[in-house]
């Protein structure tokens, strides 16, 4: 018997202390910690979600997968190779030049003078000097190519076969354009880093116009350069040479008028440009200068001749006869010296000497004499010469001042024969230069690496194409998948009853077969009979005092195992020694007594309406061929089933029910559409709710679980019903339940509860695998139509 002492040792976790049923519930957010983990309930990001996900959907990753690769083939089959070429071409920038005194500085660093090239590499003008060198405006294979992508390109590249339209369909110009089209857009100029190389590429499906024409891009680039720099040079010699003509007039004419003025008035100018008295007065002023220095030279010596120092003059002191006579009167007087310590003055050679001194005396005095005289006579002269040209000097000023009032006007005319005449000289100097330029034709750019044929294509890269179309194909399926998981608001796994709903999870029962449903049921070593007496356990621990004297099974909508679970409930509690009473609690469709093969002549309805005799009080409460189990069926279906189940009767049967019976387990209708069952729930001591997988909505889950809850209902916890146990969802094949396990015990591996005896069956249906794959099968379409009946 299923005593509540027995429910303690059973139920009681720990050292067999009772819980509170505080734990188990508490509100509609307050619920039993059984098998979960807290600790989950804010979870982030985890890659073995994201992983099972991927196992879940493996075979439409796998079909999107396989699509993207012939998708990627299909698409690089649909494009025509292109094949590039390029060329490198270096921009010269010119270098400092200096005009005059400005200094005129261009900067090697700076970019718009290869951004401009770029540009210009990349004009309708220099792509229509290329178009007619090369004559593309008639090749009929550059203008009318392949398309770069078309599904006829398949059949090209696989037959070679190609239409193109005729040349002789299009004008010249219209040819001219096509061509000139092509070139602009399959050309790419871009700047090298840190270079002034600019690099010139052209893509075309011809590798022999690819190098050809990237070749003479850089080629006429610098031909239109040469070009532009010639005709400039033309125009500019042909300007200054008009300018000259102009000037040469203005220059003769104002030389004219020059002259003819300086004739009337009288003004002579001299080789330098000078006037003639302008010249007179210079040379006069000179001369003065001159005139004055000599004179002050004489004056200082006729100041030393009148002080008696005539003798220490210069002029005298250099005169060689002078220097003569004082060289002899020394020697002279040298002699007498010496023979007067011999001989007296008055013998005669002593008289002789002294006569000889005294007349060389005379001479030198003489000449000293001559000399001071002389000098005498130059400083005269000299302030004589002084006067002179002072004079001459004060009437060459005046006439100065003359020339200087009408050499105004002269002074303005031959200015402007100045001016006349520098324009003149620097314009031909400038005509000079552009005739030198023009013939010297500098290169402002320089071709350093031709293009060469390519030997294979660049594009279409088949890898790309792959990895492109795998890529776009991946997020597709992800996509798919999104929407798949976002349309499905059902419950495919525990934790989302868990998270949505709050309950705790107290059974998960697997997905089996409705043929096979019988046979499962009664086989206590298949898989559902074992998930349902683990739920018989964690009935057990629902309560403070172990499984509830009273226990209600509903469901949020019809058919998802409630009646089944009642049934098979009852059995379970039964096998452990308590009296089980399963009441068909479902006046509307019940089949509970289907189950159990009872007929629904009276049951519940009679007692509740009193149309039951006495003597058949007995036979209301159908014993069964299972061990103390027995049924209350509905019987006969009533036209208000709330009203009786909601009347007091009803609580008085549920509760001496209740003392009669070790467990009472009701089997109520639907939440969803029908008060019943909140008004059943309040009459039970607990209430399961059978929720199925990939059945009911979540919102319509909810809105159940409310209903029960505003009712009073004690709601101990879900049972997920119709769960793939054999699917690998995300890790409840580990988690929650293992198949194999469900199997424990059995000889050999097969569907649970399928009786296979063999009989008309071919051999592949005997495998335990073909049938599992059959189930797959069955279960992947049934969920995927209850998909679509929740959606819609």
């Amino acid at each position: 018997m299923l005593d509540r002492n027995r429910q303690h040792q059973i139920g009681g976790p720990g050292h067999g202390q009772a819980l509170s049923a505080d734990l188990y519930y508490d509100g509609a957010q307050n619920y039993s910690s059984y098998g979960r983990d807290y600790a989950e309930q804010d979870e982030g990001f985890n890659p073995l979600k994201l992983f099972f996900y991927v196992v879940q959907y493996r075979w439409l990753i796998v079909m999107m997968a396989a699509a993207g690769l012939v998708a990627g083939v299909v698409v690089t089959m649909m494009q025509t190779p292109k094949y590039r070429a390029t060329a490198q071409l270096e921009v010269l920038v010119p270098s400092a030049k200096v005009f005059q005194d400005i200094e005129v500085v261009s900067e090697n660093s700076d970019l718009r003078a290869f951004q401009t090239a770029r540009e210009k590499l990349k004009s309708r003008a220099l792509a229509q000097r290329v178009v007619f060198q090369l004559g593309l405006s008639e090749k009929p294979d550059f203008l009318f190519p392949t398309p770069s992508f078309s599904p006829s390109n398949i059949f090209y590249r696989a037959f070679g076969i190609s239409k193109s339209p005729s040349i002789e369909e299009k004008t010249p110009e219209e040819r001219e354009k096509i061509a000139i089209s092509r070139v602009l857009n399959d050309l790419t100029v871009s700047l090298v880093t840190n270079t002034s190389l600019l690099s010139i590429t052209f893509a075309d499906q011809k590798p022999k116009y690819a190098s050809d024409i990237a070749n003479q891009v850089a080629q006429s680039f610098i031909d239109q350069r040469l070009d532009q720099t010639s005709e400039t040079s033309d125009l500019a010699r042909q300007f200054i040479q008009e300018q000259v003509l102009q000037v040469k007039q203005k220059l003769q004419k104002s030389e004219e008028e020059l002259v003819a003025y300086a004739k009337d008035a009288g003004i002579t100018i001299t080789g330098e440009e000078k006037s003639l008295i302008g010249s007179n007065i210079e040379t006069l002023n000179t001369a003065l200068a001159t005139a004055i220095q000599e004179r002050l030279d004489a004056g200082r010596m006729v100041d030393q001749i009148d002080k008696g120092r005539g003798s220490s003059l210069g002029p005298v002191l250099e005169s060689e006869g002078l220097q003569k006579i004082t060289e002899k009167l020394s020697d002279l007087t040298s002699q007498y010296q010496q023979k007067l310590g011999i001989l007296k003055p008055g013998f005669p050679e002593m008289q002789q000497l002294q006569a000889q001194i005294k007349e060389l005396q005379r001479l030198y005095n003489n000449g000293v004499l001559n000399i001071t005289d002389s000098l005498r006579q130059k400083y005269q002269e000299a302030q004589n010469k002084e006067s002179d040209l002072k004079s001459k000097l004060a009437e060459m000023e005046m006439q100065q001042v003359i020339f200087n009032d009408k050499n105004i006007k002269y002074t303005i005319l031959k200015r402007e024969v100045d001016s006349n005449r520098s324009q003149y000289d620097n314009l031909i100097a400038k005509l000079n230069e552009v005739g030198v330029s023009s013939e010297l034709k500098s290169q402002n750019a320089a071709i350093v690496d031709f293009a060469t044929q390519p030997g294979s294509p660049y594009s279409p890269r088949l890898s790309i194409n792959l990895a492109i179309a795998l890529g776009l194909f991946m997020a597709l399926s992800a996509s798919i998948i999104y929407v798949i998981e976002l349309l499905n608001n059902t419950f495919t796994n525990p934790e989302q009853i868990e998270k949505e709903l709050g309950l705790a999870m107290l059974g998960i029962l697997p997905l089996v077969d409705d043929r096979e449903l019988i046979t499962s049921i009664t086989d206590q070593k298949s898989g559902l009979s074992e998930a349902y007496r683990s739920l018989r356990t964690s009935l057990q621990f629902s309560g403070a005092e172990g499984a509830p004297r009273s226990l209600l099974v509903t469901s949020s909508e019809p058919s998802e195992g409630k009646s089944t679970t009642s049934f098979k409930l009852g059995q379970d509690f039964a096998a452990l020694g308590a009296r089980v009473l399963i009441v068909d609690g479902d006046l509307r469709k019940p089949n509970l007594h289907r189950l159990f093969g009872l007929d629904n002549t009276i049951g519940l309805s009679n007692l509740l309406t009193n149309t039951v005799r006495k003597e058949d009080l007995a036979s209301i409460f159908r014993a069964t061929k299972y061990p103390n189990v027995t049924v209350l069926t509905s019987g006969t279906i009533p036209p208000n089933p709330a009203d009786l189940l909601s009347s007091p009767k009803m609580a008085l049967i549920v509760t001496n029910l209740g003392k009669r019976f070790d467990l009472v387990i009701i089997d109520a209708p639907p939440v969803v559409g029908l008060s019943d069952a909140p008004i059943l729930s309040r009459l039970a001591e607990g209430t399961l709710m059978v929720i199925s997988t990939n059945q009911v909505t979540r919102k319509s889950a909810k809105a159940a679980l409310k209903r029960l809850r505003a009712a009073g209902a004690n709601v101990v916890g879900a049972a997920m019903s119709k769960f793939a146990v054999n699917k690998f969802d995300y890790n409840y094949a580990y988690k929650y339940m293992n198949y194999q396990y469900y199997d424990y015990g059995t000889s050999t591996p097969k569907i649970e509860g399928k009786v296979d005896d063999g009989a008309d069956q071919p051999a592949y249906a005997k495998s335990p695998a073909f049938r599992r794959l059959v189930r797959r099968i069955r279960s992947s379409v049934g969920g995927f139509v209850d998909r679509a009946k929740s959606v819609s």
